[in-house]
């Protein structure tokens, strides 16, 4: 678990995957949590493995998903995470996606700040990157706000075009 000030990230396990592909209110019950209405934006970042036998129930692993859970108010307000353990570089990819009920509320850079915290915390990491819509928007100031600076402009297969952002070891001031 990665926590902050305000919130404790949950790594995402395969129990909260089946209970969501069954209904929030499920997952919401495990997790004794409220789940918001307008949670996920990107439902399919939860898709169960198609191995669904159980003996394929790894543990979650420090580099994969997680639910943002602010334990004061018992919500769940998002969920995101790294894409994958640090490249040969020793670049990690963080994301995140938080309810709309509690934009505005500088709970993204929170999360964002205590993934950056978590990856530097690890010795083999070198930088941290992160993808935004190759457009100004919340997602590019919350990023801004964790130190991260805008490096390319890149083509997505699926997205289009993105911007990629990325700090370095080097630029990484410890909250």
């Amino acid at each position: 678990m990665i926590k902050t000030t305000n919130l404790q990230l949950l790594p995402v396990e395969r129990i909260h995957l089946e209970a969501f592909s069954r209904n929030k209110s499920e997952l919401a019950a495990i997790l004794n949590v409220v789940v918001p209405n307008s949670w996920p934006h990107f439902p399919e970042a939860f898709s169960l493995p198609a191995d669904k036998s159980c003996e394929s129930n790894p543990p979650p692993t420090d580099w994969g998903n997680y639910f943002f859970i602010h334990p004061k108010n018992e919500v769940l307000l998002g969920n995101g995470g790294f894409t994958g353990s640090p490249d040969e570089s020793g670049t990690v990819e963080i994301g995140y996606e938080i309810a709309s009920e509690y934009w505005n509320r500088g709970l993204a850079t929170e999360v964002a700040q205590g993934m950056i915290d978590y990856a530097f915390a690890h010795e083999e990491v070198k930088a941290v990157i992160a993808h935004t819509l190759a457009e100004k928007n919340a997602s590019n100031r919350v990023l801004q706000k964790v130190g991260m600076k805008f490096i390319a402009e890149v083509d997505d297969p699926e997205e289009g075009k993105i911007w990629r952002w990325q700090i370095s070891r080097d630029e990484y001031y410890p909250t």
